[in-house]
């Protein structure tokens, strides 16, 4: 059997990726994990102006989320983490997925008549306008701060995926 953490981190990375089987995304695995990038997930096909819009995530899991004023207080990223995901510009939009999961892993899901339930929650980040670290040898990334709205469903995640069709959206570089 896994250990804890290996164990909540593969929960957390298959939950994300049933969501995105659910929006009928391609999912791909960047290998080897050199770039801060756990997962890509890409629209088969045409969307605006864009063919196989795609974003890229960095998933972690946490069993004890901290909430304040409607936030999600996370301080799980190292400085190089954090870099990864904000020193762009990128072609490929990057977001962290934070996976909260249930201290205990026999409560990871929950089989009743009407179906598989996977507890609990995703949320995601997007780090537009962020500035990256200069002192990444810190061995503590910035607090990040994230709507308790911003909680990756099927529906968002094809919003994210789609964000790049829009001509006007500064996350997606467009050819001119």
């Amino acid at each position: 059997m896994l250990d804890r953490w290996n164990h909540q981190g593969t929960f957390a990375e298959n939950y994300v990726r049933a969501l995105a089987a659910a929006a009928g995304l391609l999912i791909y695995r960047p290998e080897p994990d050199l770039d801060g990038v756990d997962l890509g997930f890409r629209y088969p096909g045409r969307s605006g102006l864009v063919s196989s819009p795609t974003v890229e995530v960095q998933v972690k899991s946490w069993s004890k989320p901290q909430v304040s004023g409607g936030e999600l207080v996370y301080d799980g990223l190292d400085a190089a983490q954090y870099n990864k995901l904000v020193d762009g510009p990128f072609v490929v939009p990057r977001f962290l997925v934070i996976v909260i999961v249930p201290p205990d892993s026999d409560s990871y899901t929950r089989i009743d008549t009407d179906g598989l339930l996977l507890r609990r929650l995703a949320y995601f980040h997007g780090f537009d306008g962020a500035t990256p670290l200069r002192e990444p040898a810190r061995r503590r990334g910035p607090r990040i701060r994230v709507p308790v709205g911003n909680v990756l469903t099927v529906p968002s995640l094809r919003r994210l995926v789609h964000a790049c069709a829009a001509p006007d959206n500064p996350r997606c570089l467009q050819a001119s």
